[in-house]
């Protein structure tokens, strides 16, 4: 509670401007603490409830969010290894190697990468962060959402069933959401968007430490950008988006 007392003084009011940023890491990291029962989101609520701003209201809603995974679990149990909304006739790869890399955070795409190696060395990821990681394993490498649901699940200290798996289906577009398949995250854009002076890349790809600012989103755009062995990129982005759309146009009844 000390914890997040010292979250709502310094960061709640700001949390709609910074929560998306991963390399200023000022989200509250009271998921495990939800996770595990050591608090109910009614104690965090009532800490908030002298908050007016509009960080503090989006705070609140991430915590509605939280439980209303929950609420879509309890009625729709199946749903826990299983898509709620499937399409029907969309098909999926197993492609081990490329699997491997998005594990071990060696795709060639650095805010992938940072992204899965901080989960391997922390058994924590930004939210922002696990979607984009979520969006390249099953609309890049079209693989199906419970093989990178089950790996976080693996890792994650905050690891909860509900959220972890029907946010994957919220980025897999099988889940709750009525805007699904055909949003696929640019691990580029969103790394420059999100990570704009590259200090979360290079944080956790020390390989890509020697680029500046945003260069470290790029490093294919720089003569010293595979300087100290980062791997080149495992797929094509721009490719692989268009051959995930097809399926599942191809996939709609």
């Amino acid at each position: 509670m000390r914890r997040f007392r010292a979250f709502v003084e310094r960061d709640i009011d700001d949390y709609d401007s910074i929560r998306d940023d991963p390399g200023a890491d000022r989200t509250s990291r009271m998921s495990p603490y939800l996770k595990l029962g050591v608090v109910h989101p009614r104690q965090l609520l009532a800490e908030t409830a002298g908050r007016r701003s509009q960080g503090a209201a989006t705070y609140e809603k991430e915590l509605a969010w939280r439980e209303f995974y929950a609420d879509v679990l309890h009625h729709n149990p199946d749903s826990a290894w299983s898509d709620l909304r499937p399409v029907p006739g969309l098909t999926y790869d197993e492609p081990d190697d490329a699997i491997e890399a998005w594990k071990t955070g060696t795709t060639g795409f650095p805010i992938v990468d940072a992204g899965m190696r901080q989960l391997l060395a922390e058994g924590w990821m930004h939210n922002r962060v696990r979607m984009i990681t979520a969006s390249f394993l099953t609309k890049d490498l079209h693989v199906w959402w419970p093989v990178g649901a089950r790996h976080f699940l693996d890792h994650l200290v905050d690891g909860d069933l509900a959220s972890n798996n029907h946010g994957w289906q919220w980025v897999a577009g099988t889940g709750t959401d009525a805007a699904p398949y055909f949003r696929v995250f640019n691990p580029i854009t969103q790394g420059v968007k999100f990570d704009a002076g590259g200090d979360y890349v290079r944080r956790w790809v020390p390989e890509l430490a020697h680029l500046p600012g945003k260069a470290s989103h790029e490093p294919w755009e720089h003569d010293d950008g595979y300087a100290h062995g980062y791997p080149r990129r495992i797929v094509d982005h721009a490719e692989e988006r268009l051959v995930a759309l097809d399926r599942y146009q191809r996939g709609r009844p």
